[in-house]
């Protein structure tokens, strides 16, 4: 056991202008550096270099002029989270991301396009290790019927959000929380160590995609189903 319920922990989240990791740009992003005895806050606001479609403007209230008036050089700050962000798993701090494999896989695809290295290559290793809440839950509550957003899970464990989600900050906020939630709900994770929830956590979505496109195929669904791998893109280069 290495004690990592007692920090350091680094919260991340983004919100973008949609949902596809290649192709989507990150408009806001927080990053909350949370540890024994205090915490540190960073937040950006973004101009993504394209525009913000209505729907994802109404999520989390961000607007293309807004973005362009206010917002960052997109590759200055995707360079500032990325640096943070290679910086905490440098020193075996994990970032506790919900649906890490979305906000992970797209911060990299994002470095990437602006021609920065990604995280993989700043570590010369995969990324990690990775706290994801969604998977934690899926896996150690596997019974339990339901949608399993930040906000059903907020409502499970009865994680009060300081405000509405959908904004970056408040979304960490109630990540954290829940992770708290989940180690007191389930103490074997914290007789675990964090490179070994880290590899479970890659099994436990392996196992969780498998049955997701079995129930696809049996139900006659088309189109692409969930990603096999967790963390995808967050793999070091050839």
């Amino acid at each position: 056991m290495d004690g990592w319920t007692d920090g350091p922990l680094l919260g991340f989240d983004t919100e973008t202008t949609g949902v596809d990791v290649r192709e989507d740009r990150i408009v806001t992003a927080a990053l909350v550096l949370r540890g024994p005895a205090a915490s540190r806050q960073r937040t950006w606001l973004i101009d993504p270099g394209v525009e913000i479609p209505t729907v994802a403007s109404d999520i989390h209230g961000i607007t293309t002029d807004h973005a362009r008036a206010e917002g960052m050089v997109a590759r200055v700050a995707l360079e500032e989270i990325a640096a943070e962000i290679a910086g905490a798993f440098r020193t075996g701090i994990p970032v506790v991301a919900y649906n890490a494999s979305f906000d992970l896989t797209l911060l990299d695809h994002e470095l990437a396009r602006w021609q920065l290295p990604t995280l993989a290559a700043r570590l010369g290793r995969a990324p990690g290790p990775v706290l994801d809440p969604l998977v934690l839950d899926r896996a150690l509550d596997r019974s339990r019927e339901g949608a399993r957003k930040l906000v059903d899970l907020c409502q499970h464990y009865r994680v009060e959000a300081l405000a509405r989600l959908h904004t970056a900050e408040v979304d960490v906020a109630a990540t954290l929380e829940v992770l708290d939630c989940l180690v007191r709900a389930f103490p074997e994770l914290s007789a675990r160590s964090l490179a070994e929830l880290h590899t479970w956590q890659r099994e436990c979505h392996r196992e969780w995609a498998a049955e997701l496109s079995s129930w696809r195929t049996e139900q006659g669904l088309t189109g692409p189903g969930p990603e096999p791998e967790w963390l995808p893109a967050l793999t070091p280069a050839p």
